[in-house]
């Protein structure tokens, strides 16, 4: 029996299981609506029904050696999504494609959705783009499936752009129909200040063990009816993105510098290790009623330390452009993936202050560029995740009263 002939077979136990009252999804993940409010994070889920299926049952050595060769058939997206369809049969299926499914550091492919909180690949940039959406406020990040079309990209992200009067969050959720604070689905979010010149990225999960970040709660007590005991309400620092004042106004570039405080600047260089996200950790939330929340003080955007000499931490910098007489504009080259000009276009290198080597100094770790009237090209790499691209890609679209 060929690979592609199971697969078809696992999905007629799929079908003929929903038709008694089980709903599997298929995309990013899968779900049945007696769990998928216990396990959101993974979007993979365990259903009775299948607990009967012959697939389910089959020998440990056998199904390890099935999973592992249809992984390694489906090598690019749409066909990627097998693996992970079979990652949502059941818990032990989940557990196996786990382990064999490699981080996108080895494998330079994002396939489950915690991918997109994992450290991008080596020596390699991973390509995306990201799609504005004027009308509602909203960007959306694909990965790009064929360099000569953005036009059939894997959906990977989804933000938008919540106003308040003292400053601007963006809200990122990894389901694009829900972007909200209180889904299930929500990972994180970017938050400037006044001027828009300085931002913070919150991840929405606990930090892995060995990472140097500080939990940060909302100002508002928070009821028992406002959040699930598995949603996660806390923030957590990971990153700070800073813009210059720029003394030449919109005529000049910007100057833009990124702390990565759970980054150590050892990671850019040959053999440097970043922390590796396995698993979506949820918060774990007091359900007590009368504990408010406070945040404090010392957490504040205005307070926030933007300082190169951080104890190892990771400083970006975005690398410097020439000024190009004949075209009479500033240029970087973008290796043909940036098409317009516009002071939103960057490139973010690791910074001298970081105490890095020369060599890793001039690795391209993050560009973006415009293509497009609301297209942009997103590349990355390691040490920094998808999430984290993202997130700081944001910061260049908030309107900067300072700077311009």
């Amino acid at each position: 029996m060929s690979f592609r002939s199971i697969i078809q077979d696992i999905k007629g136990e799929f079908g003929s299981i929903s038709r008694k009252g089980f709903e599997v999804k298929f995309g990013y993940g899968m779900r049945s609506r007696s769990q998928s409010h216990r396990d959101a994070g993974d979007h993979v889920m365990v259903g009775d029904g299948l607990r009967q299926s012959c697939w389910a049952n089959m020998p440990p050595e056998l199904l390890r050696d099935v999973l592992m060769r249809i992984e390694a058939s489906e090598d690019t997206w749409p066909a990627r999504k097998h693996v992970v369809a079979c990652a949502g049969v059941c818990r032990s299926w989940r557990g196996i494609m786990k382990e064999i499914v490699k981080s996108p550091e080895l494998s330079g492919k994002l396939t489950l959705p915690v991918s997109v909180k994992q450290p991008g690949p080596r020596n390699s940039l991973l390509q995306c783009y990201i799609k504005r959406h004027r009308s509602n406020q909203t960007y959306y990040l694909y990965l790009s499936l064929n360099q000569a079309s953005v036009d059939d990209g894997k959906f990977l992200l989804a933000a938008r752009k919540c106003r308040r009067p003292t400053h601007t969050d963006y809200i990122i959720s990894i389901n694009c129909k829900d972007v909200s604070r209180g889904s299930s689905t929500y990972i994180g979010k970017l938050r400037s200040n006044f001027l828009g010149t300085k931002f913070t990225v919150y991840d929405a999960h606990p930090p892995i063990c060995g990472t140097r970040v500080t939990k940060s709660r909302s100002t508002r007590p928070v009821s028992l009816k406002q959040v699930s005991p598995r949603v996660p309400a806390g923030n957590y620092p990971i990153a700070h993105v800073s813009y210059d004042l720029n003394v030449l106004g919109s005529r000049g570039p910007r100057i833009m510098h990124c702390v990565m405080d759970a980054i150590p600047a050892s990671a850019v260089e040959p053999g440097g290790v970043a922390p590796t996200q396995t698993q979506f950790l949820h918060s774990r939330i007091d359900t007590s009623p009368s504990i408010p929340f406070f945040r404090s003080k010392s957490t504040r955007l205005e307070n926030l330390p933007l300082s190169s000499q951080d104890k190892g931490m990771l400083v970006l910098q975005n690398k410097s452009p020439r000024w190009h007489e004949q075209l009479q504009c500033w240029c970087l080259n973008f290796n043909g993936r940036v098409t317009v000009a516009s002071v939103k276009n960057f490139q973010l290198v690791a910074s001298p202050k970081s105490g890095v080597s020369e060599q890793a100094q001039e690795n391209v770790i993050l560009q973006f560029g415009k293509v497009g009237k609301d297209l942009f090209t997103m590349d990355y790499q390691y040490p920094i995740s998808a999430f984290e691209a993202f997130a700081i890609c944001l910061s260049s679209f908030d309107t900067k009263i300072a700077c311009e």
